[in-house]
């Protein structure tokens, strides 16, 4: 049998002598097809919802789950996940599934079973998908043990310390049966909601202990459990008894108040004075200030023995500062709260124009509302106002305050180097 190629109908041709196969065919576009298969899917469809409305319900639900689930899965992971929000000097991270050591940095998300090491002058803090966040101090190694976080169900947040201290802050947490807790040795101490402690272990000496400075904490080892109130310590050293004293509290800051700015013509030689509240049983105290938040480049440390101090020989830049107390048995309290404030040198040129409106107050964040030179660059409380209209005029919004009256105080500087710095006064209602 003999085949020959395709005969276009269209094309005329003499027919061939002898036997032959002819074939034909006729050309069915993509989009025909296409139409055909979602016609019938259709009808099938349609049927099937007919005889069987409940299955096919529960069917598309499902698809549409297996659909959207990736990215909202995906998206969960992100939000509970905790991550590094403040990163000072060497610190290091190992995966639970890794055996190499990598250099921290804000794009590494940690796990349970990761290990976070920092040295002599590494700091990291360590935040949660619940907003609980761990301090890790320098020379220490902690573990995630716990990171069980999630929108409308009680989250549950643990690290366990090798060697080292950590200082722990609890948030106002939306469900009250959450959990926030740090491990040494064989003992747990869970702290509750709007709680700070410091945890320390050292096993080379032996010496373990744990302070709450705020909120309450329940300390636990075997059957054996402790409550902890503010400015109470239980030391424990392995092997040995559970034991539960007072320490000293730390000093209440008065000024600079945090993010007050200090305006100097030459702000080397000015001398910046501090002042903190006496603490009963101190003896002496230590000011401490520094160029970054973590405390780890030190600009002044002194100590003093009356509840004030006058620091000179600070450029014009960012500052933070705090004290700790030493009793008569050279026993240090914990750190004070930590305040920032700024140097600004003054301009030797003419004053600049900065007028600023009653402030009005919306919940607890105050509105400010002025009117400065164009192209100045003003600070409120410390921030940087980033609109500043052409013409000068400006609105910023302050952080949330808490409840009580406030010194606002907005300072500037013009192109010429003049500056210029207003207070206004709000109370923000309990």
């Amino acid at each position: 049998m003999n085949t020959q190629a395709p005969i276009d109908p269209k094309h005329s041709q003499a027919k061939p002598k002898g036997p032959h196969v002819e074939v034909y065919w006729h050309a069915v576009t993509y989009k025909t097809v296409i139409l055909y298969i979602v016609l019938l899917t259709a009808i099938v469809g349609g049927a099937l919802f007919l005889l069987f409305p409940d299955w096919t319900t529960w069917a598309m639900k499902k698809m549409n789950s297996a659909v959207n689930s990736p990215d909202n899965e995906s998206l969960a992971i992100t939000q509970t996940q905790a991550k590094f929000v403040n990163l000072d000097g060497k610190v290091q991270v190992k995966k639970v599934n890794s055996v190499r050591w990598v250099d921290a940095d804000y794009k590494i998300t940690l796990d349970k079973g990761d290990l976070v090491q920092t040295g002599s002058e590494g700091v990291a803090r360590i935040t949660f998908g619940d907003g609980t966040t761990y301090t890790v101090q320098s020379e220490t190694m902690v573990t995630v043990e716990e990171n069980t976080t999630g929108s409308n169900k009680p989250s549950s947040v643990a690290v366990s310390i090798q060697t080292g201290s950590v200082n722990l802050n609890t948030p106002n947490w939306s469900s009250p049966d959450s959990k926030a807790a740090v491990r040494v040795e064989e003992v747990n101490a869970q702290l509750s909601q709007n709680s700070r402690a410091t945890v320390k272990n050292d096993p080379r000496n032996n010496e373990h202990e744990i302070v709450v400075a705020s909120g309450s904490a329940e300390v636990q080892r075997g059957a054996e459990k402790i409550e902890l109130a503010p400015w109470e310590k239980v030391s424990f050293p392995t092997g040995g008894t559970i034991t539960k004293s007072n320490v000293l509290a730390p000093p209440s800051l008065v000024e600079p108040l945090n993010l007050a700015p200090i305006i100097s013509e030459n702000p080397k030689s000015f001398s910046v004075r501090f002042e903190w509240k006496p603490v009963e049983d101190a003896v002496s105290y230590t000011l401490r200030i520094s160029a970054t938040a973590m405390f780890t480049k030190m600009v002044k440390e002194a100590r003093v023995s009356s509840p004030n101090a006058e620091i000179n020989g600070l450029d014009a830049g960012d500052y933070f500062w705090n004290v700790t107390a030493v009793d008569a048995k050279k026993q240090s309290s914990e750190v004070s709260e930590t305040f920032k404030f700024t140097v600004v040198a003054q301009g030797k040129a003419q004053e600049m124009v900065l007028e600023i409106g009653a402030p009005q107050l919306h919940g607890r964040v105050a509105e400010i509302v002025g009117r400065t030179e164009p192209g100045a660059a003003l600070i409120i409380n410390g921030q940087p106002v980033p609109n500043i209209s052409p013409d000068g005029t400006f609105r910023h919004f302050t952080e949330p305050l808490d409840p009580g009256q406030h010194t606002i105080v907005v300072i500037g500087q013009n192109r010429r180097g003049g500056t210029a710095k207003q207070q206004v006064s709000i109370v923000v209602p309990k």
